[in-house]
């Protein structure tokens, strides 16, 4: 393998994903110097998604991102992909499941749950400690209640039970690596009381934050770049967004959740260090995900 000063990881991605088969992943992961990804489930009762998101997932009954399809993209491409997997808490046989895909199929990531739970509910904190215990990182995704206009299947879409439930759970699991994901987690990079209002808020960041405060009180906390909602957390005041990335840049992830290049795009406007920039692309996910040794 590469060392991590030449090495550009993804950590966070999904497979036939707004449709990318695996030639097609693997043409985007070549075009954009990409040489490794983790990609992630997402295990959910099919009532607790947005069925938007129907056009751009894999027609697959047991995901809507399934532990299968993560596995046929890495029995192909072992070097280019490690792989995540993340069963419902709620579900008694998940740690069972998590263990098994452990010790047969080499899963080094939690990740990603998307639930309408709270994350910090005694079925969640035991799945967690155990993924501390094993050391996979856990990657969250949080998303508060806005209104869609309809009653069915569901009149929202909010997973995660907010900012304080993962606060809670960072508490209850000091020795558990979390990584923080989507416009409920990233709104809170400013305390503009925006984030129960507005899936992607503008204007300056206003000082005090909870996410800034959690980075700095929570040593297991990190945070992947994927997404709008990272990238508009990171722009919509650019000053701050380069102070922040070089404040923290030993807790950034370098990730798409898709396939462009609108976070390289960003990353560049902030003229951030070689120095950083490797961290993001590869150092820091090393550090949460070793590589094997032949």
């Amino acid at each position: 393998m590469k060392g991590s000063h030449d090495l550009k990881i993804d950590a966070h991605n999904h497979p036939d994903w707004h449709g990318h088969n695996l030639p097609k992943f693997l043409d985007n992961m070549a075009t954009h110097g990409i040489n490794r990804t983790w990609l992630l489930t997402w295990i959910a009762p099919r009532d607790e998604v947005d069925p938007t998101f129907n056009p751009v997932m894999p027609p697959d009954h047991t995901g809507p991102i399934s532990l299968s399809r993560i596995l046929a993209y890495v029995d192909r491409a072992p070097a280019q992909f490690v792989p995540g997997y993340a069963p419902d808490p709620r579900r008694p046989e998940a740690i069972d499941q998590l263990q098994a895909a452990i010790e047969i199929y080499g899963v080094r990531i939690y990740g990603e749950l998307k639930l309408r739970m709270r994350y910090d509910n005694p079925d969640a904190l035991r799945v967690f400690r155990f993924c501390g215990d094993r050391g996979l990182p856990v990657v969250v995704h949080i998303d508060y209640e806005f209104a869609t206009g309809t009653q069915y299947p569901r009149p929202n879409w909010w997973y995660g039970g907010g900012i304080k439930a993962l606060e809670n759970a960072l508490l209850a699991c000091p020795d558990t690596i979390f990584i923080g994901h989507a416009p409920g987690f990233w709104s809170h990079i400013s305390d503009d009381g925006q984030h129960d209002r507005e899936m992607y808020p503008a204007g300056p960041v206003g000082v005090g934050g909870r996410v800034v405060r959690m980075l700095r009180n929570y040593p297991n906390l990190f945070a992947d770049l994927s997404a709008n909602s990272a990238r508009n957390a990171l722009k919509r005041d650019p000053d701050f967004g380069r102070d922040f990335v070089l404040e923290f840049q030993d807790r950034l992830l370098y990730a798409r959740d898709g396939f462009g290049t609108e976070l390289d795009e960003l990353l560049e406007t902030l003229a951030l260090p070689n120095a950083v920039l490797k961290k993001l692309h590869a150092t820091n996910a090393l550090q949460l995900v070793p590589d094997v040794e032949d």
